[in-house]
């Protein structure tokens, strides 16, 4: 492909790419490298490089926090009813008070969270008290709720009155943030495409950090979810435009090891909101604390260099030669400038200017038999990775330990799991994988439901290992995705298809609501997608080994060779 192994072209589809695509888009690029074309000659992967992608890589410390952040600023404290306002009248202590006015929940173990005695019960204090608590009338909450601050100090549960029946509006907020992060993804990634990555992504930054700090001083429910769409969208600007211009400045041999060691960024990210969470029990500074670092980012995003490739392709060509200069002196091959001309660098791009005037739609995935199935399980196969891993992860209060244990833990497991799924995928291929990953994610998640509640060390174990497959689901995935699609429609495949990430993202958060119904219900969704979506991924074709297509038409070709072969053997 020449020049443009170095500065790759992402699509106008690329728009619809989810949050971790920019650390797995290296697997799915096998483009031979020309090392003779004047990127490379100007440094390859120099000093230059190392910087601009240390630097884009760094925001993803904090955009884990982001997506899983409604776990600890919406977390739900202990709570009960508020007692009537002259209960200190009476000279008893608190426990005793309690029993005077709360009953207990139907398990018998706890304090009812949502209901309160209509009357003073003091036959309860009695020792030798037979009184039949069933029978006993019941009220809802008529004077607000007490809640405990040992584990919150406050969240906007607490802020807000969050509970009983106004919970399912503590999930509605991750589910507005998700809209706004697929809003955003729809919007910014059009706009990249017109005016360019480095600005829009400067851009994204500075949003972020307003909207982001804006929502601790949010006064009302309704302002915090504005600002929190707000934010949504800002990350996927963030999200978008630092992979398209963090792609298209790296060689392509250097790209597998670079997605490998960046996507560890969001992994700690992950482990770090924990942390910053135990010391930050206000969900007011702890949103501000997640925050305000993209100031940061965005006073030292000016020094980001536009994308080569797009100011070519956009007619600045002079421009990209500057960048180009620039990169070199960096780089120090100060005496590629004189070499690398603007006759040069036209040259070298005729072939992708020529190529960019072609354009692909959905429509083109559809067309062929061979396309439109694939297409179909590949969106089954998103959407239900994206639905069981968000599932997993934003009801972490549900498992009965310690929600800053458990986030540490639901971090670390990212580690093996990324690693267990490039081995599986280089030696049992890619199909298998798949299937097996989805398949195992949907047994722990299942067998999840039947461990009684008071064996919470075997609970957690399930979960971080559902949540492992689930994320080995999701490695997989981007790597397949990209060899499924020939080279012609891939961007506008991957597009397609990885939208229903986000839509599962958002789906995710509103069946948690489902519990208030029947507590496994939940679950039981989740892994009856997952079971669902490993059935579609037993009929996507296998890739291991395999050339990757360049058109429809040879994809059309070389799954014929290989059913013959099948035959044959």
């Amino acid at each position: 492909m020449g020049f443009a192994d170095l500065l790759e072209e992402v699509s106008p589809w690329l728009i619809f790419s989810v949050i971790q695509y920019d650390y797995h888009v290296s697997q799915v690029d096998h483009d031979a490298a020309v090392p003779s074309t004047p990127p490379h000659q100007v440094g390859g992967f120099g000093r230059y490089q190392w910087l601009h992608v240390t630097l884009i890589s760094l925001p993803g410390l904090m955009l884990a926090s982001q997506n899983l952040l409604n776990n600890f600023v919406s977390g739900t404290p202990v709570h009960h009813c508020s007692l009537p306002a002259n209960f200190s009248l009476y000279n008893l202590s608190h426990h005793q008070l309690l029993n005077v006015f709360i009953p207990l929940d139907s398990s018998g173990n706890r304090l009812d969270r949502c209901r309160r005695y209509a009357e003073p019960q003091w036959q309860l204090l009695a020792a030798n008290n037979s009184a039949n608590i069933s029978q006993l009338q019941t009220e809802e909450c008529v004077d607000g709720w007490t809640f405990d601050h040992s584990e919150f100090q406050a969240t906007t549960v607490s802020e807000w009155n969050l509970v009983c029946s106004l919970h399912p509006l503590k999930q509605m907020i991750q589910t507005i943030y998700m809209g706004g992060v697929l809003a955003g993804a729809i919007i910014y990634g059009g706009l990249s495409d017109r005016f360019g990555r480095r600005s829009v992504l400067i851009w994204s930054y500075l949003q972020l950090g307003i909207f982001g700090c804006s929502s601790a001083l949010s006064p009302s429910y309704s302002a915090y979810c504005i600002f929190r769409f707000l934010s949504g969208m800002a990350v996927s600007g963030i999200i978008l435009n630092g992979v398209s211009l963090k792609v298209e400045w790296i060689p392509t041999k250097a790209r597998t090891l670079v997605g490998t060691l960046t996507s560890f960024f969001v992994t700690f990210g992950q482990m770090i909101l924990a942390g910053l969470a135990y010391w930050l029990r206000d969900w007011r500074k702890l949103q501000v604390f997640v925050c305000a670092p993209h100031f940061l980012f965005f006073a030292y995003s000016w020094w980001y260099s536009e994308s080569a490739r797009w100011l070519v392709l956009n007619r600045r060509s002079e421009d990209a030669l500057k960048n180009l200069h620039r990169v070199a002196r960096i780089n120090g091959k100060p005496e590629m400038i004189d070499k690398l001309t603007l006759e040069v660098l036209k040259s070298h791009m005729s072939k992708e200017i020529e190529s960019s005037r072609s354009s692909f739609t959905a429509y083109d995935l559809l067309k062929s038999r061979g396309m439109r199935r694939i297409s179909i399980c590949l969106i089954a196969v998103w959407f239900s990775t994206s639905f069981a891993y968000y599932g997993l992860a934003m009801d972490l209060q549900r498992f009965g330990v310690s929600i800053y244990l458990i986030q540490i833990i639901f971090g670390a497991v990212d580690l093996p799991a990324k690693l267990l799924a490039l081995g599986m995928l280089s030696y049992l291929g890619r199909r298998i994988s798949q299937a097996t990953c989805l398949f195992l994610s949907a047994i722990i998640i299942f067998a999840n439901i039947l461990v009684p509640t008071d064996m919470q060390a075997v609970r957690t174990t399930l979960a971080c290992l559902g949540k492992g497959f689930t994320s080995a689901s999701f490695t997989t995935v981007y790597l397949y995705t990209g060899e499924l699609y020939p080279t012609a429609i891939r961007q506008t495949g991957m597009g397609f298809v990885s939208t229903m990430a986000r839509v599962g993202s958002m789906a995710a958060p509103a069946v948690l609501i489902l519990d208030e119904v029947f507590p496994a219900l939940p679950s039981i969704v989740y892994g009856g997608a997952a079971v669902l979506a490993g059935c579609f991924a037993c009929f996507l074709p296998e890739t291991l080994n395999i050339p990757l297509p360049d058109t429809i038409e040879d994809k059309l070709i070389l799954g014929f060779r290989i059913r013959i072969s099948r035959v044959n053997i």
